[in-house]
């Protein structure tokens, strides 16, 4: 498949194509004029990138799931790891949810007389709200149960 049928399929630009082969995370066998040519597995290669993308994964830690051989060998504990900071940021962002619902359905006359918005304001005061502590708890690890 040349890479305009590849885009096509894949619902990805060139651009990007052009850029995860840049990476390494795609090979092409070569070139019809000057167009790319890819093997149909490419595919598969392609949206097994789009779930790490979505999953959250850098396309550096994408790449290092996959052997010398382009064959997937994906670390099972860097995917729990990455389900663990999931859950933090599920946790930060449903509590961040709440106030935000709360505050625009509280009955208080101004929201800075309403206790659960003054939590959330203490909350953003203090950086435990901000979007680099959000990032901060994703590296860090979570306990074991």
């Amino acid at each position: 498949m040349d890479i305009a049928e590849v885009a096509k399929r894949s619902g990805m630009p060139a651009s990007a194509l052009r850029y995860y082969e840049e990476k390494g995370l795609i090979r092409s066998n070569g070139r019809q004029g000057l167009r790319r040519v890819f093997d149909a597995s490419v595919l598969e290669r392609l949206a097994l990138i789009a779930l790490g993308r979505v999953a959250g994964f850098t396309l550096d830690e994408i790449a290092q799931m996959f052997g010398a051989d382009g064959q997937p060998q994906i670390d099972r504990q860097l995917l729990a790891a990455k389900a663990r900071e999931l859950d933090a940021m599920i946790l930060k962002l449903s509590a961040m949810r709440d106030g935000l619902q709360h505050a625009a359905e509280c009955p208080a006359p101004s929201h800075l007389e309403c206790p659960t918005f003054r939590r959330l304001l203490a909350g953003a005061a203090s950086g435990a709200l901000s979007e680099r502590s959000m990032h901060t708890a994703r590296k860090r690890p979570r306990p074991k149960a």
